[in-house]
């Protein structure tokens, strides 16, 4: 049983770390690619930096699993047992949420644009490329938005 729960918690880590999606300007998921996208020239008033953190909770629960499956190795009685699986999922699950979060924040920036329409629109993407104020891009529309250099 041992190796079930070693081999339970070295899956969650795996799963957990896969949760991290790129979100650079210069990444496309699969279903994005050979797409037509509309975009529009824009210039870039400001940069600001921020933090894109994953919003699911894929990490606790696969910690509550490997944790609740350790736990319930705990004792030789069956109170035991139930008892330690629960504090087990209990410790895992928080455990698991803490890693997805630290393994899955990604740092970005918000750039606020003005299109040549006259109007404003934001875009939050990845660090890959860092554009600045007063420089002339341009806005792609699609499932996955972006800002580029013009």
């Amino acid at each position: 049983m041992k190796h079930f729960t070693m081999a339970a918690v070295a899956a969650m880590s795996v799963l957990t770390a896969a949760c991290a999606g790129n979100i650079g300007a210069n990444d496309y998921a699969t279903s994005n690619a050979n797409k037509v996208n509309q975009a529009q020239p824009c210039t870039v008033l400001s940069v600001r930096q921020v933090q894109v953190q994953n919003s699911g909770n894929t990490g606790a629960v696969l910690g509550s699993v490997a944790g609740g499956v350790a736990g319930s190795q705990i004792g030789r009685g069956s109170t035991a047992g139930v008892l330690g699986a629960l504090g087990g999922a209990l410790v895992g699950g928080v455990a698991g949420q803490l890693a997805e979060d630290g393994l899955s924040s990604q740092t970005g920036y918000e750039y606020v644009v003005k299109l040549n329409n006259g109007s404003f629109v934001t875009v939050t993407q990845g660090s890959d490329v860092l554009l600045t104020p007063g420089q002339k891009c341009l806005v792609l529309y699609g499932a996955q938005a972006r800002v580029i250099p013009y």
